[in-house]
C-alpha cells in the first residue's frame, strides 16, 4: 500500500531532495545557537568565583521542587497556574519536537523507547499537552494586552513594557503547535480519504479539530499543507531557539542552572571574595563589586535568568514605598549591560565602566533593607541581597557612604554601639529588671550556663530597655542561669556587614567571639532577630544560640511557665520580622507563646505573614538611614494589621517595634492602637 503523502525526508522542492533542506536547518540553527551561547558564557568565565558545586543532594531537591514542581508559582494564582501548564507542556513536547527534527531526514523516525503502548499513551499525552499550552498563550496573550499587570501603569517607575517581545514568543509558541497539528491532521485526512488506517488522534486536540477542517481537501493540497507545515516547524523551532538568549525569555534555558545553583542558606552573606580567608582581607587591594566583572558568574547567571515577571518588585517593600528601588531592574539593568559589554557581534569595550553611576544609582542600592521578600518570591532562585552587599562594600571601599551613616558607623568603630554612648552604662538597664529577679555580669566574673546577649538598641535605648527588663524576668521565671556580657559586648555588626563595612564587622565579630567564648556558657539567648542571625549565621565557634521565644516555649511545654488569662478584649496579631521568619523560618515559636496565654484572641494578616510578612523600615543602621519615599513601611504595615481588626501588634524584634510604634503615630491611630514586645506580652501575663 502506498503511502497517504509523501513524508518530508522524502519530498523534494524543484528536483532537490528536501533533505538538504532539513539537514541544513539544524545545522544553521544549532550553529548559530552556539556561537550566541559561546558569547553568552563569556562573562561569566570572567566573573569573580563562586563556590555553588556542593551540597548535590540539596540542590537536587531544589531543582525538584522549584523548578520541576513550579512550587512558588501559585502565589500569583492565574499566571502561576498558566504558567505550569505552557511549563510542563514543553517537558511533554520536548520529545515530539526532537523526533519532527529528526523525520525530516529519516523517514519514519521514533525515539527509542516511544513504541508500543508506552508511544501510543504519549501521543495522547502530548495532543493535550499541546492543545493546554496553546489554550494558556491564547489567554496570556489576552490577558497582555487587554489586562496589562498594574506594575505597568506607571512606565517612568517600573520600566520598558515588554509586551512587544511577550506576544512575539507566544505567537512563537503558537505557529510551533500549529505547524505540529496540521502536520498530523493533514496525514491523518489523507489517509482516511485513501481509506487507510489512520493515525490516532486524541479527541478534541487541536490536531483533531484541524482534522475535521481538512476533512473535505484534496490529496494534493493536504501534500502541500504537510510539508509546509513540517517546514515551518523546523524554522519555528531552530528561530525561537536562538531567539531565547537575546532578552528575558533566556530563562527557559537558564533557569534549571539558576535553579540548581541557588542560595541554599538564608540569611547569610556571600565571603567578600571566595576562597580569600577573613583573616586575609587586609591583603585584598579592592572590596565588593565596582565593575560588572566584579560579579560572581552566579550572580550574572541570575542577571540571565530574570523573566522580569515583577514578583519580587510587588513584594519589596522599598518599591512598595516608592524608594527608587525596584529589585528586578537590579537583574534587568545588569542584563542589558552585560549585552553592551559582550557583544555577539563586534568587540567587546576595552574596559568596564563603574557600576554605580553607571547604571545603578547610589541611593537605589542604599534603599533595599535586606528584607529578603524578593529572593522568597522569586520562582528561579534569583539573589538580590549578596549583590546589594557587595555593591555597598565596593561603595564603602570608595568612601562613597551616605553622610547620615558616617556619624554612627564612627561611633560603632569606636564605642561599639551606634549612638556612641559609654560602654560601661550598656548592663544599667538591668537597675530596672526588680526585685527576684537578679541579672548576673560576667564581666564581674560571674558565671552562668546561659548568655543574654543584648545587643545595642535593647542596652541604650530607653523605650527598649523594658524589652531587656522583661527578657530577664521571664528568663528568672523560668529558672533559667543567665548572665550578660555588660561592658565586654559590643554590636553584633549585623547592619554594619550587610551596608558593606566588612572591616568594622570583622572586627565587631573577633571581640565578640573572644568574649563569648571566655563566658564559657552552653547557649546563647538574644530577643533581637538582627542579633541572632548574626551569630547563628556571620559568626563561628559559638555555643547553640536561641532566639527567647524558643525558650519560651520550651518552658511552656515543660510547664516552668505559667500563665493568668488575657482579659482586655483586645485582639492581637503578630508580625513576623524579617530575621527572625523570611531568613530563619522561626514562625511558629512566638505565635505558640502568644497562644498559650489563656483567653487571648489572636487573628492573621492574611497574605502578608509568614514568608510574606512585609517589612517595617529594616534594623540596625537603617535606622539612621532615611531616604525619600512615598510612605513608610511601619505606616503600610500599621494599616495592614488593621485591615486584620487587630488592636494590638505583637512583634519580637527592638528595630520592628521602634518602627512601628511609630508608625502607629504617624497614621493618627496613637490611642487606638498599640505595639508591644513578645517579651513584654508574655511577662505581663507570667503567673507568679
Amino acid at each position: 500500500m502506498q503511502p497517504a503523502l509523501i513524508a518530508p525526508a522524502n519530498a523534494s522542492f524543484l528536483g532537490i531532495p528536501a533533505t538538504i533542506l532539513f539537514i541544513l536547518i539544524p545545522l544553521v540553527g544549532i550553529g548559530v545557537f552556539a556561537y550566541i551561547m559561546t558569547h553568552r558564557i563569556a562573562p561569566l568565565l570572567q566573573a569573580a568565583p563562586d563556590r555553588r558545586f556542593n551540597r548535590y543532594p540539596e540542590r537536587i531537591r531544589a531543582v525538584v521542587k522549584v523548578w520541576l514542581a513550579q512550587w512558588r508559582h501559585p502565589r500569583y494564582l492565574l499566571a502561576g497556574v498558566l504558567h505550569i501548564i505552557v511549563f510542563f507542556g514543553f517537558l511533554v513536547l520536548a520529545a515530539r519536537s526532537t523526533q519532527l527534527v529528526v523525520l525530516g531526514f529519516v523517514d519514519g523516525f521514533a525515539l527509542p523507547g516511544f513504541g508500543g503502548a508506552f508511544g501510543h499513551l504519549y501521543n495522547i499525552l502530548k495532543d493535550y499537552a499541546g492543545t493546554a499550552v496553546f489554550v494558556c498563550a491564547v489567554i496570556l496573550a489576552v490577558r497582555r494586552l487587554a489586562f496589562k499587570p498594574a506594575r505597568y501603569a506607571v512606565p517612568e517607575r517600573y520600566g520598558k513594557d515588554h509586551t512587544p517581545e511577550a506576544i512575539f514568543v507566544l505567537g512563537l509558541i503558537c505557529t510551533l503547535l500549529v505547524s505540529e497539528s496540521v502536520f498530523d491532521a493533514s496525514l491523518v485526512a489523507a489517509q482516511a480519504a485513501q481509506g487507510q488506517p489512520t493515525h490516532f488522534l486524541s479527541p478534541l486536540a487541536l490536531a483533531w479539530f484541524f482534522r475535521h477542517l481538512l476533512a473535505g481537501a484534496s490529496l494534493p493540497v493536504l501534500q502541500g499543507l504537510h510539508l509546509a507545515a513540517y517546514t515551518i516547524h523546523d524554522l519555528a523551532f531552530f528561530f525561537f531557539l536562538c531567539f531565547l538568549p537575546m532578552g528575558k525569555h533566556f530563562h527557559v534555558i537558564t533557569s534549571l542552572f539558576n535553579v540548581f545553583f541557588m542560595r541554599l542558606d538564608a540569611g547569610n552573606v556571600k565571603p567578600v571574595r571566595h576562597g580569600v580567608d577573613e583573616s586575609k582581607l587586609d591583603e585584598l587591594k579592592s572590596f565588593g563589586v565596582k565593575k560588572f566583572e566584579d560579579f560572581t558568574w552566579k550572580h550574572m547567571l541570575d542577571f540571565y535568568s530574570c523573566a522580569d515577571c515583577g514578583r519580587c518588585s510587588d513584594r519589596c517593600p522599598a518599591n512598595r514605598v516608592q524608594r527608587p528601588l525596584s529589585p528586578r531592574f537590579i537583574s534587568i539593568k545588569a542584563r542589558d549591560w552585560c549585552f553592551k559589554l559582550y557583544p555577539l557581534w563586534g568587540r567587546k569595550p576595552a574596559e568596564s565602566a563603574a557600576l554605580i553611576g553607571g547604571i545603578y544609582s547610589e541611593d537605589e542600592i542604599w534603599s533595599c533593607t535586606t528584607c529578603g521578600a524578593c529572593e522568597q518570591e522569586c520562582p528561579l532562585g534569583i539573589e538580590y541581597i549578596d549583590k546589594m552587599v557587595d555593591l555597598r562594600r565596593g561603595m564603602v571601599d570608595e568612601g562613597m557612604v551616605p553622610q547620615s551613616l558616617q556619624k554612627p558607623l564612627s561611633a560603632l568603630e569606636k564605642r561599639g554601639n551606634p549612638w556612641g554612648k559609654m560602654e560601661k552604662k550598656r548592663a544599667d538597664w538591668a537597675a530596672g529588671v526588680g526585685e527576684g529577679c537578679r541579672v548576673k555580669l560576667f564581666e564581674k566574673g560571674e558565671a552562668a550556663e546561659t548568655l543574654y546577649f543584648v545587643d545595642s538598641i535593647t542596652s541604650y535605648d530607653d523605650r527598649m530597655q523594658k524589652i531587656a527588663q522583661a527578657t530577664a524576668r521571664i528568663l528568672c521565671a523560668a529558672g533559667v542561669d543567665f548572665g550578660v556580657l555588660g561592658k565586654d559586648e559590643k554590636d553584633s555588626g549585623h547592619e554594619v556587614r550587610r551596608f558593606g563595612e566588612e572591616m568594622l564587622f570583622q572586627a565587631l565579630k573577633e571581640h565578640n567571639t573572644e568574649t563569648i567564648q571566655a563566658a564559657e556558657v552552653k547557649r546563647v539567648v538574644t530577643t533581637d532577630p538582627h542579633a541572632y542571625n548574626a551569630l547563628k549565621k556571620d559568626y563561628q565557634n559559638l555555643p547553640p544560640v536561641q532566639h527567647i521565644s524558643e525558650v519560651m516555649v520550651d518552658a511552656i511545654q515543660s510547664g516552668r511557665l505559667k500563665f493568668k488569662p488575657d482579659e482586655n478584649g483586645k485582639t492581637y496579631v503578630y508580625h513576623d520580622p524579617c530575621y527572625l521568619g523570611r531568613h530563619n523560618a522561626l514562625y511558629d515559636a512566638p505565635r505558640q507563646a502568644i497562644d498559650a496565654i489563656p483567653g487571648i484572641r489572636r487573628a492573621e494578616m492574611s497574605g502578608d505573614c509568614r514568608d510574606r510578612s512585609f517589612c517595617c523600615g529594616g534594623g540596625g543602621l537603617m535606622l539612621f538611614y532615611e531616604p525619600e519615599e512615598e510612605m513608610r513601611m511601619g505606616v503600610v504595615r500599621v494599616k495592614m494589621a488593621q485591615a486584620a481588626g487587630a488592636d494590638v501588634i505583637v512583634t519580637a524584634c527592638p528595630f520592628c517595634l521602634v518602627n512601628i510604634e511609630d508608625a502607629i503615630k504617624v497614621a493618627g491611630l496613637e490611642g487606638k492602637m498599640e505595639a508591644v514586645d513578645l517579651s513584654e506580652l508574655i511577662d505581663r501575663h507570667i503567673q507568679r
